[in-house]
């Protein structure tokens, strides 16, 4: 599928870089993601693809560079302000408010399209019944397996009801049946007009679910490409397993 067939730019980050003193987390990051696209981040670990994502969702600020959502500069914005704005993400680190529902932890999600309690009570049912949560929604959320929080995130993030969603490593610890449904579940949810960012592992599921990748060394982009290309180049080869 080329870029014109997906659509327009969705996101597009120009020389996105920062800096913790004098370590450089993201180097001068260069991309457009386009509308109903799936890419998929990838790299060895403390390779800043969360740093990354960080700078994307605004939980940190660029040192220089740039991020754009539909065009509009949104580099200083705060991380509820790109929410409104469409752009939802997930954490590696599952914490959900362990003393409400599984159902009352969605709704909170749902209150930002849906004022009222009442729709934003059934927004939330409908995206427990989309993850496989329906029949836990009045368990409370620290009795959920880590399975099930990893699927409450996501829920969390779709009741936001996003133009576009970030994924970090919610596949992470998952057997390979949980993986399928997984894959399975994203499928669906980007077939329906999300876009999807993804940073994943697991390079079965980045073949499956993605149809270009964009892999990360050291901050920098190290390659650019389908998964099969990319994952046969020898730097990537040499990143992941070393010389």
């Amino acid at each position: 599928m080329t870029a014109t067939a997906l659509g327009p730019s969705l996101l597009h980050v120009e020389g996105l870089t920062r800096r913790f003193g004098a370590l450089t987390a993201v180097d001068g990051i260069t991309f457009d993601l386009r509308q109903d696209e799936i890419l998929s981040i990838v790299g060895p670990n403390g390779a800043g693809k969360t740093t990354l994502f960080n700078l994307l969702s605004g939980q940190l600020t660029p040192s220089s560079g740039r991020v754009e959502f539909e065009g509009r500069d949104i580099s200083r914005l705060k991380p509820f302000e790109r929410c409104r704005l469409g752009i939802a993400r997930t954490f590696q680190i599952v914490r959900p408010l362990l003393g409400l529902s599984t159902l009352e932890n969605v709704m909170i999600g749902s209150f930002l399209r849906h004022g009222r309690r009442r729709a934003a009570r059934e927004a939330a049912v409908a995206v427990l019944d989309e993850t496989g949560l329906g029949p836990r929604s009045a368990v409370p959320a620290r009795e959920l397996t880590l399975v099930e929080r990893k699927r409450l995130e996501v829920a969390r993030a779709l009741a936001t009801e996003p133009r576009l969603l970030l994924l970090d490593e919610v596949m992470a610890g998952l057997t390979p049946p949980e993986v399928d449904r997984a894959i399975e579940l994203f499928s669906e949810i980007h077939s329906r007009g999300v876009t999807l960012l993804v940073v994943e592992h697991n390079l079965t599921v980045v073949r499956t679910l993605c149809r270009r990748a964009i892999v990360v060394d050291h901050g920098a982009m190290l390659a650019e490409g389908t998964p099969d290309e990319v994952f046969a180049m020898p730097q990537v080869i040499e990143a992941y397993l070393g010389p």
